[in-house]
């Protein structure tokens, strides 16, 4: 993928670099904060192939590109001279946001740079967890302990890590705060905790000795403090001895304040909000389950998930375990199901390959691609993965099913669900869940979840001897916006293009060969009722001087409806640097009144009416 490309076009439809508060990525999406939002163009940005979905939410400007979003970042990076620094400490002037967006905006910003090894870390965990359980490794075993160190490190200073990513949100020197969360787990804090009977004091005040090892809540207060105090520290001293006192103001002031107020009324919270949340699950745990599993997309769609992660690890922090992520798994795997179901019941060929990767990117929690790309847009497979997410939710509820490290919710959870001593009923609960909630959707979905014309629909004959037939499958593309002026100008003659989506080209009507360029790049048809049509697969190809193609037709044969024309080798022509966009005209339209494209639709399968023509 041309990805210098995409950030060119991204940075177009934001508003520009200038227009660029500050920027993050998480798993599969670009989160911009923009100086002014009126500036973007969403609508626009959407029609980029490349780009999923355009979502505006939590005060964020958000690009859902899909797995390979941190090549696309690197690349807006590059092309908009954005720098790690820049990108995290521009403020937008003026900006009104609510409470919840900026609760959202802080939470992704300080998770989402480690997300990626802090999920991997989970599935470690669970990895060793299942290791033990099946007898493959002893915890006393030096395989056993290297591996436990490797997955529990991050949990184990999450201070430092947190300390890093908050002091970079919140404008602050990053080392500063990370210092200040190495100070809550130093060992001589951890030494006077495992102690505990004498009483120790900072200037006559009583310490509290806190465990804030794994904690979430304490260093993210302690790093908006530090921070607050370094830039009054930059405003009040002198520039010649800043940049040594300021930072000791900052340690000096923040870590006894942390210790002495700070910290103990931050655990005090975050054991109010573990308590309460876990009051609400108690309560009716399979109500909690099916809640969860019919919103949670929905919070997905807006990225108003970000806001349940703090819980989660609080939850982990406080009590050992979680019983909120578990109710999330049947919600990522109703997704799955129902595009398993689309995949199973779909001809549409290109809708069929989407819920094809969509599958296997959504086994592994990665849901985007799925949710935007195939049950939304489908709207009833979309409900389906909910309501069967809302049953399977119920049921793990219903389990008081839990997970012992944090992660995405995936395939892999399950692993992460075994207890310390083995395998329980609570493990098969969740097992259960996410089957049901799979064979559920899917279910639905293949029976009830597309319109019979999208279950049924071959390959089209034509309806008029005026009509032309797609070509190929791929996304359709205006004749005026053909990269190419003179395609685009008309100056050959009237129609569209289409982005093809594979390597095939077919015929679109009977009729016969007329031309056949000698690079194969090209060709000329001539249908039986006089429709001179010219199909040029991809701009300035003639260069390739035919490599990439090959014919299956010479010039005077016939040709009827689907008869292969044309392979070329779409990957090697992308990979080549051409552009791929296949202008199909109508030689001859100045013999027509008029030539009209059939379908509104963004993208288009081979086979189906394109293009007719008027008398």
């Amino acid at each position: 993928m041309g990805y210098q490309e995409v950030a060119r076009d991204i940075l177009t439809h934001v508003g520009g670099r200038e227009n660029i508060a500050s920027l993050v990525h998480c798993a599969t999406r670009l989160r911009f904060k923009l100086k002014d939002q009126k500036k973007a163009a969403a609508e626009a940005l959407k029609k980029n192939p490349d780009v999923i979905m355009v979502v505006e939410s939590g005060g964020q400007f958000q690009v859902v590109i899909g797995n390979h979003v941190h090549d696309v970042y690197n690349a807006v990076c590059a092309e908009a001279g954005i720098t790690e620094d820049t990108t995290q400490q521009e403020q937008v002037s003026g900006e009104k946001v609510t409470l919840l967006s900026r609760l959202i905006d802080i939470v992704s910003a300080v998770f989402t740079p480690f997300i990626g090894v802090m999920a991997a870390s989970g599935i470690l965990k669970g990895l060793l967890a299942m290791a033990v359980v099946f007898g493959w490794l002893a915890t006393d075993s030096g395989t056993y302990k290297l591996w436990f160190a490797a997955s529990d490190a991050l949990f184990y200073f999450f201070p430092l890590v947190l300390g890093y990513t908050a002091g970079k949100k919140f404008g602050g020197n990053p080392f500063i705060t990370m210092a200040i969360g190495g100070a809550l787990t130093h060992p001589v804090v951890m030494q006077a905790l495992d102690a505990g009977a004498a009483t120790e004091y900072f200037l006559g005040i009583p310490i509290t000795f806190i465990n804030y090892s794994s904690s979430v809540i304490p260093i993210i207060f302690a790093a908006w403090v530090s921070c607050w105090v370094e830039k009054q520290g930059n405003k009040l001293l002198p520039s010649a001895v800043r940049n040594f006192f300021t930072p000791l103001f900052c340690l000096a002031i923040t870590v006894p304040l942390t210790f002495l107020l700070i910290g103990p009324a931050a655990t005090w919270l975050s054991q109010m909000l573990a308590h309460g949340y876990q009051a609400i699950y108690a309560f009716a745990p399979w109500l909690a389950g099916a809640v969860m599993g019919a919103i949670w997309q929905v919070c997905v769609i807006f990225g108003l998930h970000w806001g349940m992660v703090p819980l989660m690890i609080n939850n982990l922090s406080v009590f050992g375990h979680d019983t909120l992520l578990p109710l999330l798994l049947p919600a990522i795997m109703g997704q799955v199901g129902a595009c398993l179901g689309v995949f199973l019941r779909t001809r549409d060929t290109r809708l069929k390959m989407l819920a094809g990767s969509a599958v296997s990117a959504g086994i592994f929690g990665i849901t985007e691609p799925a949710v935007y790309g195939v049950t939304l847009p489908n709207r009833r497979p979309f409900i389906f993965g909910c309501v069967a997410g809302a049953f399977g939710g119920a049921i793990v509820g219903l389990s008081h099913s839990n997970v012992y490290s944090f992660g995405f919710a995936n395939i892999f959870t399950i692993a992460q669900m075994i207890p310390p001593g083995g395998i329980d009923a609570s493990v098969w609960g969740a097992v259960i869940g996410m089957f049901v909630a799979l064979v559920l959707a899917c279910g639905l979905t293949y029976f009830a979840g597309l319109p019979r014309s999208e279950t049924t629909r071959k390959v089209a004959t034509s309806t008029s001897e005026n009509d032309i037939l797609a070509p190929m499958s791929g996304t359709v593309l205006a004749m005026d916006q053909v990269p190419d002026s003179t395609f685009a100008s008309g100056l050959l003659g009237e129609g569209a293009a289409i982005i093809p989506l594979t390597g095939k080209v077919i015929a679109p009507f009977y009729g016969e060969v007329a031309s056949l360029f000698q690079t194969r790049h090209a060709i000329g048809l001539l249908s039986n009722s006089g429709i001179e049509v010219l199909i040029h697969i991809g701009i300035d190809t003639v260069k390739l001087n035919g490599q990439h193609f090959t014919t299956h037709v010479k010039v005077g044969d016939k040709i009827k409806p689907g008869d292969l024309l044309i392979e070329f080798d779409r990957q090697a022509i992308l990979d080549a640097g051409y552009d791929l966009a296949t202008p199909v005209i109508i030689s001859n339209s100045d013999e027509y009144s008029a030539v009209t494209r059939l379908t509104n639709n963004h993208s288009i399968d081979s086979g189906m009416p394109f293009l007719t023509v008027q008398h």
